[in-house]
């Protein structure tokens, strides 16, 4: 890598390797409970999800405490653009671990947070999360701010394939490839792959662009050390603009695309409320704190807060 690629490259990894220490202590369960409610009740909030939430799928987290990052270190957007053997190692890593993010649902945290938007307690989301549950669970106004996995993009024509799609052309081109790799069910990792050995990767025959040819595919989701599309952050912008305070629901904010979200709503004089099983980069500046199971949390609040 040149020296800029590989300056990108060493961010993206502080980013990774962040640890989200204890900034400020919980709240009594039943005063964040009920101020988070009182703050629903008035309508309008704007929603921001994290891989907590889609934990009951199946689907791990990343700091959490059995988070993939305890054993797994996910790819750099410098990686994957600029190491054809970082591509190689990802698509057959990702081609397993597939069979899992496939068959994921929704749970029920997704479909109360789609009740609350049904009532107006809730007017938007904006999910870190790039596995589609939200959508699938009924959810209108989803801005998935980190993409979707359900797409993949040729880096160099640009051209948009379907993910199951190219799973189709993949399982053509490695016939019994699933059979020889044996791994655990359970390991699939939030971005959607699982760890192979390399001789399993090197056993791996990748397919080229349905418009090109071209190998450098890359599913539609932002990588660490990658921008925000541009177009998203607009989105974002605008069911921030017509919200009246922020709901952190499943996520540590240690990724500054979703921390942001806090500093502009404090910014903007907007409540900040945050369920979570762990700390969270935004604790200090939440009015409200819920150190607590996401589902469960979502089951009580959508039992108390009436339609606004």
């Amino acid at each position: 890598m040149d020296l800029p690629i590989a300056n990108a490259h060493r961010a993206a990894i502080r980013s990774i390797e962040r640890i989200v220490a204890e900034t400020a202590p919980p709240q009594d369960p039943v005063t964040a409970r009920d101020g988070i409610a009182a703050m629903l009740a008035r309508g309008s909030v704007l929603a921001l999800t994290g891989a907590g939430i889609s934990t009951d799928s199946g689907i791990p987290d990343y700091r959490g405490p059995r988070g993939s990052l305890r054993s797994h270190r996910p790819m750099t957007y410098q990686e994957f653009k600029h190491d054809p053997a970082a591509r190689q190692r990802y698509w057959a890593r990702s081609f397993v671990g597939w069979r899992r993010m496939a068959i994921a649902e929704p749970n029920e945290g997704h479909q109360l947070v789609a009740a609350l938007q049904g009532t107006g307690a809730i007017h938007g989301v904006v999910t870190q999360n790039v596995d589609g549950l939200h959508r699938r669970a009924g959810s209108p106004d989803v801005v998935t701010l980190h993409g979707d996995l359900d797409e993949v993009k040729c880096l160099n024509c640009g051209f948009v394939e379907s993910r199951p799609g190219l799973d189709h052309r993949l399982a053509a081109a490695n016939p019994g490839y699933l059979e020889r790799v044996v791994v655990d069910p359970d390991a699939v990792n939030p971005d959607g792959d699982v760890t192979l050995s390399d001789a399993q990767i090197a056993d791996f025959t990748m397919v080229g662009c349905l418009s090109c040819g071209s190998v450098e595919l890359k599913p539609d989701v932002v990588y660490f050390g990658e921008n925000v599309p541009a177009e998203r952050k607009e989105a974002v912008r605008r069911l921030e603009a017509a919200s009246t305070g922020l709901l952190v629901i499943g996520s540590s904010l240690a990724v500054m695309s979703g921390y942001k979200l806090v500093l502009n709503a404090v910014a903007n004089g907007r409540q900040v409320a945050i369920i979570n099983g762990g700390p969270s980069r935004g604790d200090a500046k939440a009015h409200w704190r819920w150190r607590t199971r996401v589902t469960p949390a979502l089951r009580e609040l959508a039992g108390v807060v009436p339609a606004p």
